[in-house]
C-alpha cells in the first residue's frame, strides 16, 4: 500500500498524526461535513456557537449529551488502536480535531485536542473545569458558582486553546512523518499543520477515502479508511 514511500517512512524518527472526523466515523460516531454529517441535520448556528448557548443553554445541552452518550458507548477502532501502537516503536503525537478522546481510550498518551473534549466541562465564568463521563439529572447543569456549566469544546467563533495550537505547531514543524488522517482539511487554522510539517521537511503521507484540498500536495495520498490503512503501517515499523 505504501510501495517505495516505506523505507522513507521507516527511516523517520518522530510521527505527528493529524486525525479528524473520519478516523472516529469507524467508532459509529458521526461526521460533521460528510453526507450523513450532524451539520446537516441540525442548523450548527443554533448548536455550536457561545451565542446560541446563552440564548438556549438547554437545548443545546440536550443535544451534547446526546453526543456525550454516543461517544461515551463508542469504542476505539483498528486505526486509534494502530496510532498507540506505533507509538511503542517510535515518538508518536497526535494532533486532533476530535473531541471524543477515543486516541487516550486506544492508549496514545500524547494527544494534542484541537478542538477540545466534550468529556471535559467547564464554568463559564470561574475557572472550574473537570472530567464528567455520567449524565446530569438537570440541564443546564450548574457550576459550584451557581453558573452554567458547558462542554469544555471549541465553539464556532472561538480560538484554539492557546497552550495547545502552540504545541502543535511545534510538534508539526519538527516531525520527520505526518499522517493526515479523516479529515477535510477544510477547518482553520488545523489546516496548517501539514504547512507547517511540509516547511520542516517531513515526509506527508493522506489518508482519507475522499480528495480534500491538499492531497495534490501530499507525498502519498491514499483513498482508503483509517481501520484499513493504519493497521498496515504500522507493520512498517515493527
Amino acid at each position: 500500500m505504501f510501495g517505495a514511500l516505506s523505507s522513507k517512512m521507516r527511516d523517520a524518527e518522530k510521527i505527528v498524526f493529524v486525525t479528524g472526523a473520519g478516523i472516529s466515523q469507524e467508532s459509529g460516531i458521526s461526521t460533521f461535513r460528510g453526507k450523513d454529517g450532524l451539520w446537516r441535520k441540525y442548523d450548527a448556528m443554533q448548536l455550536a456557537t457561545i451565542d446560541a448557548f446563552y440564548e438556549n443553554p438547554k437545548l443545546v445541552w440536550e443535544w451534547y449529551e446526546e453526543r456525550r452518550k454516543n461517544i461515551m458507548s463508542a469504542k476505539p477502532n483498528a486505526g486509534h488502536d494502530a496510532i498507540a501502537k506505533i507509538e511503542k516503536f517510535r515518538p508518536t503525537r497526535v494532533l486532533t480535531q476530535n473531541i471524543d478522546g477515543l486516541h487516550q481510550r486506544a492508549g496514545s498518551t500524547q494527544v494534542y485536542e484541537l478542538h477540545g473534549s466534550i468529556i471535559r466541562i467547564k464554568c463559564t465564568v470561574c475557572d472550574f473545569k473537570e472530567t464528567a463521563t455520567s449524565g446530569f439529572s438537570d440541564l443546564p447543569p450548574l457550576c459550584r458558582c451557581k453558573n452554567i456549566l458547558r462542554p469544555d469544546v471549541v465553539w464556532f467563533g472561538e480560538a484554539l486553546p492557546q497552550d495547545v495550537w502552540t504545541g502543535a505547531i511545534q510538534e508539526a514543524s519538527s516531525c520527520d512523518l505526518m499522517v493526515v488522517v479523516g479529515t477535510s482539511l477544510a477547518v482553520s487554522p488545523a489546516n496548517l499543520l501539514p504547512v507547517y510539517a511540509k516547511q520542516g521537511g517531513a515526509l506527508l503521507v493522506e489518508v482519507n477515502p475522499e480528495e480534500t484540498p491538499m492531497s495534490k500536495a501530499m507525498d502519498l495520498s491514499l483513498r482508503s479508511s483509517a481501520a484499513n490503512a493504519l493497521p498496515q503501517m504500522l507493520e512498517i515499523f515493527q
